[in-house]
């Protein structure tokens, strides 16, 4: 399992999503980033009886992958590179409603397909 100190950078300090504070009285520890009005969350469990640990335990890591709405795709995965991010896409290329998309590499990302969406 990846760590929130993993997983965290990518989301604050790469796509720039500002960090919001937030805390968990049921054995977890909680990082939290703001994408318009919708808030990420990522829990680490404090240890393996928690029930996060427990969870985890039983299901592994939980979502498929998330998509991050960006103004400009190539600029993001320019961005994305500079950082040492892994892409999937090399170019980005037309998805779901028309919209240009691209894959970012879970290796790079705390074990989690991200997909980027220019709006």
């Amino acid at each position: 399992m990846e760590s929130l100190a993993t997983i965290l950078p990518f989301f604050r300090d790469v796509l720039g999503m500002p960090e919001v504070e937030m805390s968990d009285s049921d054995g977890a520890r909680i990082a939290a980033v703001q994408s318009g009005e919708s808030l990420i969350e990522f829990l680490e469990p404090e240890s393996p009886d928690t029930p996060i640990g427990k969870y985890l335990a039983k299901r592994g890591v939980g979502i498929h992958h998330i998509c991050v709405a960006v103004a400009d795709i190539d600029q993001t995965m320019d961005e994305c590179r500079a950082a040492g991010i892994e892409l999937i896409d090399r170019t980005a290329r037309m998805g779901a409603e028309g919209k240009r998309i691209a894959f970012l590499h879970p290796r790079s990302t705390g074990g989690i397909l991200v997909e980027l969406s220019e709006q």
